[in-house]
């Protein structure tokens, strides 16, 4: 039976990852690996309107994705933890292995 330490550990680890379930966020996320960006450069990169993008930014604020500071007028989001990038990684390792077992399982017919 897990305790109640473990129980809470994977409701947060949940709470992380249904923040950054969604293409638009995950995007968000691979920008942001290589430094800090205004919501006007993040917009620009995943193709989306500002307000949009700043209720996705949002999401991940609450849930200790991302943090964010003013500078003048613009707000600057960066990664609170970089290695949430590496998660991407991870996953498209899972993503070629499953391409490479298809791949077998076809050359049998």
């Amino acid at each position: 039976m897990l305790s109640k330490e473990k129980q809470l550990l994977f409701e947060k680890q949940a709470q992380i990852a249904k923040a950054i379930a969604h293409p638009l966020r995950v995007a968000i996320v691979d920008f942001l690996k290589d430094g800090q960006q205004c919501v006007c450069d993040i917009a620009l990169h995943v193709g989306s309107e500002r307000s949009n993008v700043s209720k996705h930014l949002s999401v991940m604020v609450a849930a200790g994705v991302l943090e964010h500071h003013r500078e003048g007028l613009k707000v600057i989001y960066k990664l609170k933890t970089p290695c949430i990038a590496s998660l991407f990684s991870c996953v498209t390792d899972v993503l070629r292995q499953g391409i490479k077992e298809g791949q077998e399982l076809l050359k049998a017919f």
